[in-house]
């Protein structure tokens, strides 16, 4: 309706009508104003009277400087607030020379803080999250791959051996300092512990003992001929390492367990018949079999039995450094029977174990010291375990997991089966004590499972790592058991007992260094040097990013 006496808008030229809407893109509307969105500003011509109009004609307005054009005619109620501010975003590559209508006269930094909006929104979040995830993979990858499994595995390894290790020897130490609370066993014309028991108080109540008068208790006790309590210490070291390795017939049970908690067990009569054909096909008959196991079965058992015995005088951690000199055994072993490449660093290697023996065994003096006989007891248990290693690797080659299991179980039927009668002897003759309190049962348990956990340990872990973390956890248990001896014993660890386990330390790194060392070692440094280029490239390139970045702000702060 108009008013009277005016003439209509269409008719009125002097009356000009701004359009309702400015479209600044070319063909279709970006982000939340697309025609789809039904809650947006351009939503559909019924809901707001507004129709986006698509023509190239209206693309100039998108790079123009044009005021912006206002609109305060009354609309419709479904449209929004006059003094609202309506943007219509282009649709532009970059998001930051794209230009807004207001429709309401709002001042210039609403329009700035608005602007600054449009930017941020349409920044590049599609592209940052990309690469972000790009790398997360590439991470993934070099962290999850077979290489990097394998590595874990080895450290799990290394303080699953170093722990059992250390765990088993000193259980076996402090079996020597286990002393029973008294010997109850006394020939059958002497009073029993009650008798004498009963027999000291009625003399304390006879005498009305006081501190004074003790020595009047003595004497009555030589008149009644009352013979003293003698404490009992463990003194069966062949009995125990027989005990040791009758644990090793758990090996076969427990390579079974694996294969079922793994899910890749098939029956047990196809396990063992597989491998039965394996020892066949690699020459072996039962009667050669059983022989090659009982030689093995007497080499394990004798080195184990020195090993024991060599803790009843040394430390547990003297008995593991010179313990770890095996390795250097094993290479010179290799070198001679298996007819290993010869490598003039483990030479060396060699030498400096041999100067750190030397040094254990003179370090508490040559004369009156029981250390010499300890040190040459733990020296040829290291000897004996590189002599079973390096004669089953040329007896059985390189068996699989199931054979190596199948013999070391084997090993321990016949220990158990074959070898009781030299315990029987060594208790009959007295040269060993098997009386039960004499024997602390619960740590000679724990250190047998604690050696078999080891013995699996070393013998299992190349099917999952590689061989030098097994063979590092000889030597990382050396540092730890030394922790424990100063804590427990209070030992000490100077002059020539820390130089002798520093340089068998040193010796044992130097056996494990591989044959093409100095080509891995001209690698290393190669891959240093690259690291350490790419990380100075990689600074540059940031601080120039951040200057560019900076002048890019400076700019658009301009532009505002």
């Amino acid at each position: 309706m108009t008013r009277d006496g005016e003439i209509p808008a269409i008719f009125n030229p002097k009356r000009v009508r701004t359009p309702s809407v400015v479209v600044t893109g070319d063909s279709s509307s970006n982000g939340p104003y697309n025609n789809n969105n039904s809650g947006g500003v351009g939503g559909g011509a019924s809901g707001s009277g507004i129709t986006a109009v698509s023509s190239c004609g209206f693309s100039n307005v998108l790079n123009s400087s044009n005021p912006q054009i206002t609109h305060q005619d009354s609309i419709s109620s479904s449209q929004q607030d006059p003094n609202e501010v309506i943007t219509i975003q282009a649709d532009t590559p970059t998001g930051t020379h794209g230009s807004q209508l207001n429709f309401g006269g709002e001042s210039n930094d609403t329009q700035t803080g608005q602007l600054a909006i449009d930017q941020q929104a349409n920044g590049q979040p599609g592209e940052d999250a990309e690469v972000r995830f790009r790398k997360l993979k590439a991470c993934k990858e070099s962290c999850c791959s077979e290489l990097a499994k394998k590595m874990y595995f080895g450290v799990c390894v290394t303080i699953l051996v170093t722990a059992s290790w250390v765990g088993a020897t000193h259980c076996i130490k402090y079996m020597y300092l286990y002393r029973a609370p008294y010997d109850d066993e006394l020939d059958d014309d002497l009073d029993t512990s009650s008798s004498r028991a009963e027999l000291s108080t009625e003399l304390e109540d006879i005498l009305a003992i006081s501190d004074s008068s003790l020595h009047h208790v003595e004497d009555a006790t030589e008149m009644f001929n009352i013979p003293p309590r003698q404490p009992v210490y463990f003194n069966a070291p062949f009995f125990a390492a027989w005990f040791f390795t009758n644990f090793s017939l758990l090996f076969f049970p427990i390579y079974i367990l694996g294969l079922i908690s793994a899910r890749k067990c098939d029956k047990l009569s196809e396990i063992l018949a597989d491998v039965i054909r394996g020892f066949r096909e690699r020459g072996f008959t039962i009667g050669r079999f059983l022989n090659r196991c009982l030689s093995f079965c007497i080499l394990w058992l004798v080195t184990t039995y020195l090993y024991t015995l060599s803790l009843h005088v040394l430390f547990a951690t003297d008995a593991l450094a010179l313990f770890a000199t095996n390795v250097a055994c094993v290479y010179l072993l290799s070198w001679v029977i298996l007819h290993e490449q010869f490598v003039g660093v483990r030479i060396v290697a060699v030498i400096l174990c041999d100067t750190g023996i030397a040094l254990l065994a003179y370090m508490d003096g040559i004369t009156e010291s029981r250390t010499l006989g300890g040190v040459v007891l733990a020296t040829l248990a290291a000897a004996g375990y590189a002599v079973f290693r390096v004669m089953f690797r040329k007896v059985m080659g390189d068996p699989p997991v199931a054979q190596i299991a199948f013999t070391f179980t084997a090993l321990g039927l016949l220990n158990a089966l074959l070898l009781w009668p030299v315990v029987l002897a060594l208790y009959l003759t007295g040269a060993e004590n098997l009386t039960s309190e004499s024997i602390p049962w619960n740590m000679l348990l724990v250190a047998s499972v604690l050696l078999l956990v080891f013995h699996v340990l070393m013998q299992f872990s190349a099917a999952v790592t590689y061989n030098m973390f097994v063979t590092l956890g000889l030597i990382t248990a050396v540092p730890v058991s030394g922790a424990l001896d100063v804590i427990l014993y209070s030992a000490t660890f100077a002059g020539m007992k820390l130089a002798g386990v520093i340089l068998i330390a040193i010796g044992f790194f130097l056996v494990m260094f591989p044959e093409n060392w100095p080509d891995y070692i001209t690698r290393l440094l190669r891959k240093s040097v690259r690291a350490i280029l790419r990380y100075q490239c990689c600074c540059e390139l940031a601080e120039i990013r951040y200057a560019h970045s900076k002048h890019h702000n400076a700019g658009s702060q301009c532009e505002r």
